[in-house]
């Protein structure tokens, strides 16, 4: 008997789910990415990084809260604990990390900052190793030794070029990556007791906090000479680039899995890449090029040994 080659109502609608999830967590990658770049172009208009990330945080501060009292509904309240984990996890993960990556900005390229954002599953597993003795494989050694090795070709490409002032927006960068894999790995416990959403709305909104704190105590309500530019990219880096890219990756979570969406998210520093060439004039040379593919490999080949039977 012949086949008719229909598909099932269910098929179509898990077929439909998962490219609904892939289209998701690539536009979610592509939002994240796109931060750097709008950064980069607020620093053209002489804004410093404290001004900077306090409007950034000031315009994404009333969807977080709304976020956070939304996720709240029907929730047990917050004890104690609950509070201080909040707080630790809003300060370390949301606030200081994304200060020190837009102070890092200043002096490194686009690109260069995204491939080292991207280095955060090895450094997680590093942290892990650390705090809680987790076992590394030859293979998990053999992505983190490639990785690196992308970052380190593309960061000595830079340094020919922007000279000691490159070294020190790295390292900046890097420190960022580093604080926000602790936030990733002590926010385990927590997000198991109030879910991905709840948390996200209440560091984050505890992150705003503290940006405009800093702001305050830095920049004593300064705004004056604040280029107009400014304010309409801090809105875009708070809509597009900050909330948006946050909803659609958990959404993508939801429908296709954490490993999926992962794997997804390595359009991120490609299109880091392509916009830093198209709307800032970055060069794209053979160096980038070929360390963004070692990066790319390595990360990939670290988050396959994560697998069962690997």
């Amino acid at each position: 008997m012949a086949t008719t080659g229909k598909v099932s109502p269910e098929d179509a609608a898990a077929r439909s789910k998962v490219l609904v999830g892939l289209a998701l967590a690539m536009v979610g990658a592509i939002g994240f990415s796109g931060k750097a770049i709008i950064v980069k172009l607020a620093y053209r208009h002489g804004v410093d990084p404290v001004t900077l990330i306090m409007l950034r945080m000031l315009f994404a501060l009333p969807i977080f809260v709304i976020m956070a009292w939304w996720a709240s509904r029907g929730k047990a309240p917050l004890t104690g604990k609950d509070w201080l984990g909040v707080l630790g996890l809003g300060f370390t993960g949301y606030y200081f990390s994304s200060f020190l990556d837009f102070a890092g900005l200043q002096y490194i390229s686009a690109s260069l900052e995204r491939l080292i954002l991207y280095l955060n599953p090895t450094l997680v597993l590093l942290l892990s190793l650390l705090f809680y003795r987790k076992r590394i494989s030859l293979r998990q050694l053999l992505g983190m030794a490639i990785s690196y090795g992308g970052v380190v070709l593309v960061f000595g490409s830079e340094i020919t070029t922007q000279g000691s002032h490159a070294a020190w927006g790295a390292l900046l960068v890097f420190l960022s990556a580093i604080t926000y894999a602790m936030y990733l790995v002590y926010s385990g416990e927590i997000v198991r007791r109030l879910g991905s959403l709840r948390l996200v709305g209440l560091a984050s909104t505890v992150a705003c906090l503290c940006c405009i704190l800093q702001f305050v105590v830095l920049r004593p309500l300064t705004l004056e000479n604040v280029a107009p530019e400014v304010m309409w990219l801090s809105l875009i880096n708070a809509t597009v680039c900050t909330v948006a890219p946050v909803l659609m990756v958990m959404m993508a979570v939801e429908r296709i899995g954490a490993s999926m969406t992962a794997q997804t998210g390595m359009v991120g520093p490609i299109s880091t890449i392509l916009m830093g060439v198209m709307i800032l004039g970055e060069p794209f040379t053979v160096w980038v090029a070929a360390g963004t593919v070692l990066v790319l490999a390595g990360i990939y080949v670290f988050t396959q040994s994560r697998r069962p039977g690997t």
